[in-house]
């Protein structure tokens, strides 16, 4: 059986099928609403049925709701299943400003070398949370002296049983020393987020232009996998540019992904090349071949994160070919710098790695 939800005021309207929740359905078509627990007892995805009929697990609301809540028509939509077709008022998430960051622990589930220096590492949340976030977000681990160390979201936020950080290896940098050298399975980690400002917008209805230096191609992963998720139709261009062929560490990932995607072209780039690379591809500094393929950026959205030099270059050069700069979306890495000490302030573009 499948019944029709439909959000106001949005209108934003997504089946829900089976035993699935409304917040499950939900996420499945790429609407995120607030949420945190999903298991019916923090209250975030609270909203309200305005029209139709939910049933809980178990048969009964849960405990934290009240009768009153229950009479008005407050529901908890991590739990409720429709029994009708709905129409439901709750918050959406449509920017940054409407998730708050927050502080948790999180244990090591998964550990991957993707290349000689980069890391995958996976962080599974405590059983009862999860993290909502934009695709392109990033979040900080929190050392044991009070310095952080951010890292993109690589995982898109539909995917959000495990968290996925590319770890990149900097000599001397504490924390990924840690991981690459003494760190296991289920180690407990502290981390606080989700924070940035770049994100996918998906209403801007224009062509994406993509580029990514080095581990910048894991907030563009997130926004990849979340517009294959969303049915996207939009056409967008990848450019990813690293040193040297060994260093496209997803490659295989992304060729695959852009053979089964009509609307998404993927273009690698080497600045150095070795001579046993035997690469046939383009070669060259990648904001240098983005331009090349396309000299008139005006009517484009463009996101580009990577190391800071590859993003004020490709800046500089960009605003010169008519980048409307209300459409050209940053992420600059400091590799091996701490991030924001101050607890209290808010959240920044540049997401730096150590």
């Amino acid at each position: 059986m499948s019944y029709q939800v439909t959000i106001e005021p949005s209108g934003h309207q997504f089946p829900v099928t089976g035993e699935e929740s409304v917040l499950d359905a939900a996420l499945r078509h790429g609407l995120i609403i607030p949420y945190s627990c999903r298991n019916g007892t923090c209250l975030t995805c609270m909203g309200k049925v305005v029209e139709g009929e939910i049933d809980y697990p178990g048969g009964e609301p849960p405990d934290c709701l009240d009768e009153t809540a229950v009479a008005v028509g407050q529901a908890l939509f991590c739990q409720a299943r429709p029994t009708s077709d709905l129409v439901i008022e709750v918050r959406e998430v449509r920017d940054a400003g409407d998730l708050a960051p927050r502080r948790t622990r999180c244990r090591v589930a998964g550990m991957e070398r993707l290349s000689r220096d980069v890391m995958r590492l996976q962080l599974k949340l405590p059983e009862a949370e999860r993290l909502a976030f934009l695709p392109g977000q990033y979040i900080d681990i929190l050392l044991r002296d009070g310095r952080r160390r951010s890292f993109s979201l690589a995982n898109a936020p539909h995917d959000d049983e495990l968290l996925e950080l590319h770890v990149r290896h900097i000599e001397g940098g504490e924390f990924s020393e840690q991981v690459f050298f003494n760190m296991e399975k289920k180690a407990l980690l502290r981390m606080e987020g989700p924070y940035g400002q770049f994100y996918l917008r998906e209403d801007d209805e224009r062509p994406i232009l993509m580029m990514a230096g080095s581990t910048g191609i894991a907030p563009l992963k997130s926004m990849l996998d979340h517009l294959v998720h969303i049915d996207n139709n939009r056409e967008a261009h990848l450019y990813w540019g690293v040193r040297q062929r060994q260093d496209l560490y997803l490659d295989k990932e992304l060729r695959t992904l852009a053979e089964r995607c009509s609307w998404l072209t993927y273009t690698p780039c080497l600045s150095e090349p070795r001579t046993d690379d035997d690469w046939e591809g383009r070669i060259g500094l990648v904001h240098n071949m983005l331009l090349h393929d396309y000299p008139d950026l005006g009517g484009h959205a463009v996101y580009m994160s990577g190391p800071p030099a590859m993003i004020a270059a490709a800046q500089r050069d960009f605003h010169r070919h008519g980048v409307d700069p209300d459409h050209l979306y940053l992420d600059a890495f400091e590799f091996a710098a701490d991030s924001r000490p101050d607890l209290t302030a808010g959240a920044q573009d540049d997401a730096a790695t150590d």
